[in-house]
């Protein structure tokens, strides 16, 4: 038993957790692509616990997300992801142990990881509101986590608009500008024909005998 101590007062001092029974080492599902960047507590024996980075996300239209999580618990869970909104709830999907279900809504937009982890590609508008994970142990004891995703709309129309009455405004005032430009020719040959003929005038005065 002296082994056992051991291993379990290590992972007790790297946890912070205190409620393992001696020899007791509960199951810590692995995140794709490595190790966790986070630092997570060890729940005790008979007990889920879902820890994430980040439970509020706001991405863009067309985007991705990704909803990760770090489960513990004893044995293989199972884990049920579903939506919902203002307007509508609907499951998204469901697998175990490396066995997906994903709903036909979802299947060409979800990507499911082992463990319990989900990644959405695409998104739209409707895709905001709420996703809730819910981790069922083998022996039936499940519990629920809870994300919020913000969906924001990049605005083409917008920026289009802008950018067409800019090209406007341009045209116009280079209109205005060739206006002017014209009116002051116009203006200077009339003064030019008036001119001209005044100095006939004045030089038939000038040759008048007295």
């Amino acid at each position: 038993m002296g082994k056992p101590r051991v291993q379990t007062l290590l992972l007790l001092r790297r946890t912070q957790h205190c409620a393992l029974p001696v020899g007791h080492v509960p199951r810590l599902c692995a995140v794709p692509g490595g190790c966790a960047p986070w630092i997570y507590g060890v729940a005790a024996a008979g007990a889920i616990s879902i820890l994430s980075p980040e439970r509020s996300l706001i991405r863009a239209v067309q985007e991705d997300v990704s909803f990760s999580v770090e489960v513990v618990c004893d044995g293989v869970p199972t884990f049920h992801w579903s939506f919902m909104s203002a307007a509508v709830s609907r499951s998204i999907g469901a697998w175990r142990d490396g066995s997906f279900n994903i709903t036909e809504d979802y299947s060409s937009r979800v990507r499911p990881f082992s463990n319990g982890s989900m990644a959405l590609s695409n998104l739209r508008l409707q895709d905001a509101g709420f996703y809730v994970v819910t981790v069922t142990e083998a022996g039936g004891s499940s519990k629920d986590a809870g994300f919020v995703l913000k969906v924001t709309e990049v605005l083409y129309e917008d920026l289009q608009y802008l950018s067409v009455s800019a090209l406007a405004l341009g045209c116009v005032a280079a209109l205005l500008m060739l206006f002017m430009w014209l009116m002051n020719k116009l203006y200077r040959r009339l003064w030019a024909c008036r001119h001209r003929r005044r100095m006939p005038e004045a030089d038939v005065t000038e040759l008048q005998p007295l």
